[in-house]
């Protein structure tokens, strides 16, 4: 069984949202002067408490993990850091987070009065320490020592330091009983999205989905050309579906073949919705949700005239800057999908804000941030983006929709009454011709992908996101 520990050491604080000065008074991160002088003594100290406060930040601000990492993150819990000591937070972090049912569950066990009150926040400081000890390769008397150094630096924790030293201390030597338990998959999703994966796939399913997302996810691009001589040439596999899996963990802008826009980097699951729509050389297309924009790439590279549409002009900027890249050109519009107005489109891709269940190997975040009823609000936009895109296409017109959940009222669920409210609609079956291997293709014809699907002895070439797509026509 799948499951969650649903226990909580006491009731938390909000996370610091404030400047610098003012987050030290309220979490982690010390007074400025305090974090240059255990900097200079202390080395690896500031990415402990950056992992610890970033964790706080996601499980208790709902904070996005990649936001958090961003320059523009608010608050910053990267200041002063190298850019070693950032990848280090960011490694214990997302550690952290992949494996926070089961550490949490861990530190139930060790802590089994729970953590004072007003040292809640201590939680985020066992958490990462437990993350090094458990999951990553850190000297356990680093990982312990850092961890009380952290708690003495502020005056609400100093008391507990030994607390936090008799804790650890017992979980490096509970360690094996605790993989044992991690290895069970028992406590690696919360209850509530396991409960639900066993309801719509069976329990064996629901597990080989869980244990997918506890590896790291593979590296894969979307070549514009030859996609054997980029694998050849990038040391990786071209995949059944045609996208390039990596083997290598080498930065992607140090890859050969990006400074020429030779390919850009899309989960090959990501891939397939533009290549079901098919665009044909001079078609209107219309990518509603566009942003980053591997999708807008596909399209512009079969030459249609596409129109890059989403509301986040910020995303947009990110998307001109991949096309620009790649040698590619769309038009960018800002602006609400739901209510977007133009001339009909030959053909639109709708890739709908959704609960990302089926992304969480690449975003650990995700099963700690989402609530049951977040799907209900987003089925919701996404039924008001397909009734618009019914509007926006022509007669003889095509929509693809896409989501990268796992829930079925995002997708199934969700075609389903987009048919019965348009009867001038009608699903064309995918076929596996067409790129998609026959166990993607549903009893509807619709496109299902779940994680645990390729599984490989390496893990760097398992497994693919959890998507959903369905191909629309609009009589003509």
């Amino acid at each position: 069984m799948v499951t969650s520990d649903s226990r909580t050491f006491s009731s938390r604080p909000k996370p610091a949202r404030a400047p610098l000065r003012q987050a030290a008074r309220q979490g982690f991160v010390p007074a400025e002067a305090a974090r240059e002088a255990e900097a200079a003594k202390t080395p690896g100290l500031l990415a402990r408490l950056a992992a610890a406060n970033i964790v706080c930040d996601v499980v208790q601000g709902g904070h996005r993990l990649d936001e958090c990492f961003s320059p523009n993150a608010v608050p910053s819990r990267l200041s002063g850091l190298d850019a070693r000591d950032a990848a280090l937070a960011r490694s214990i972090a997302t550690v952290a987070l992949r494996r926070l049912g089961v550490i949490r569950h861990a530190l139930a066990e060790l802590l089994e009065k729970g953590l004072p009150r007003q040292a809640a926040r201590l939680e985020f400081a066992l958490i990462a320490a437990a993350a090094q000890i458990l999951f990553l390769d850190a000297a356990d008397h680093a990982a312990v020592d850092l961890a009380v150094r952290a708690a003495r630096l502020e005056p609400k924790t100093a008391p507990f330091a030994g607390l936090v030293n008799g804790v650890l201390r017992n979980l490096v030597r509970r360690r094996d009983e605790f993989l044992a338990l991690a290895a069970s998959g028992e406590y690696d999703a919360p209850h509530w999205l396991a409960q639900r994966w066993r309801k719509h796939y069976g329990e064996e399913v629901a597990r080989a989905i869980v244990a997918m997302h506890m590896l790291e996810p593979p590296l894969d691009l979307t070549v514009k050309s030859d996609a054997a001589e980029w694998a050849k040439r990038l040391d990786g596999v071209v995949l059944p579906t045609g996208s390039v899996r990596l083997r290598s963990r080498t930065p992607v802008a140090q890859l050969d073949g990006y400074d020429a826009g030779e390919w850009w980097v899309q989960d090959a699951a990501a891939a397939l919705p533009a290549r079901l729509l098919a665009p044909r050389p001079d078609e209107r297309v219309l990518d509603m949700c566009a942003a980053p924009g591997g999708k807008t790439a596909q399209i512009a590279l079969a030459r249609a005239r596409v129109v890059a549409l989403d509301r986040s002009a910020e995303r947009l900027k990110l998307l001109a800057a991949n096309l620009a890249r790649l040698n590619l050109h769309a038009d960018v519009a800002v602006g609400d999908a739901a209510g977007y107005q133009a001339q009909p489109f030959d053909a639109i891709l709708i890739d709908a804000p959704c609960s990302a269940t089926g992304t969480i190997r690449r975003h650990p975040d995700v099963p700690w941030t989402k609530k049951p009823g977040d799907i209900e609000t987003l089925a919701a936009l996404q039924t008001r983006l397909l009734n618009r895109a019914a509007l926006l296409t022509r007669a003889g017109g095509r929509i693809v929709y896409c989501t990268c959940s796992l829930e079925p009222e995002e997708g199934e669920q969700q075609i389903a009454a987009f048919l019965r409210r348009n009867p001038d609609f009608r699903r064309q079956p995918i076929e596996p011709r067409e790129g998609a291997p026959e166990e993607f293709v549903n009893q509807e014809g619709d496109l299902r992908t779940l994680p645990h699907y390729w599984p490989n002895a390496d893990g760097r070439l398992a497994g693919i996101d959890g998507f959903f797509a369905a191909r629309l026509v609009r009589a003509a």
